[in-house]
């Protein structure tokens, strides 16, 4: 069988942390459905970059993952409280899946109750509600990669391909993209 991910695409996202991870996890061979999380597949960034997603959220929200990839940006804001994003989050955290956060996107772990007693990142930006971030750029916790934003977009993407195919793959994409600062380390 192989590995699906889901990347929630939402408007005011920040573009380089939805498009890494999409394409590194593609290079790995893992299915990435891209899926807007309104009701128009058309999604536009921080930046105005739009692109189409593949699917809605609707149509996919009760299907099997081995990730979800949720990118910051100011887009978070629109998404906290919405019960259908969390609900998500913490089905495919209850089912022991991996979940990825970067940027501004933890607040939805913390909005999901997820944060409890886990180590993770943030972007500076969330200190106020996410005091206990970490100054690193891209920390594991189980089955919880979070990231400090745009800037370590291709470190938390090769910290979600290796979590989910290996170190050998993730160094493999990481010297085909010309990627050398060391792979994070469990």
């Amino acid at each position: 069988m192989n590995l699906r991910a889901l990347v929630l695409l939402h408007p005011g996202l920040e573009e380089m942390e939805a498009v890494a991870p999409i394409d590194l996890l593609s290079r790995a061979g893992v299915e990435v459905v891209q899926a807007s999380t309104q009701s128009d597949r058309q999604v536009t960034g921080r930046s105005g970059i739009s692109w189409q997603a593949t699917h809605l959220l609707t149509d996919v929200i009760g299907q099997s993952f081995a990730a979800t990839i949720l990118p910051g940006g100011p887009g978070i804001q629109q998404l906290r409280g919405r019960a259908d994003i969390i609900q998500c989050l913490q089905t495919h955290h209850q089912a022991g899946r991996l979940l990825a956060c970067i940027c501004a996107a933890p607040l939805i772990l913390l909005d999901a109750g997820l944060l409890d007693g886990l180590r993770y990142t943030a972007h500076p930006a969330t200190a106020d509600e996410l005091s206990q971030a970490e100054a690193a750029h891209v920390v594991v916790d189980r089955r919880i990669i979070t990231s400090q934003g745009a800037g370590t977009a291709t470190e938390f993407s090769l910290a979600i391909v290796e979590a989910l195919c290996g170190q050998a793959q993730a160094t493999e994409i990481a010297q085909a993209i010309g990627y050398s600062p060391q792979l994070h380390q469990q």
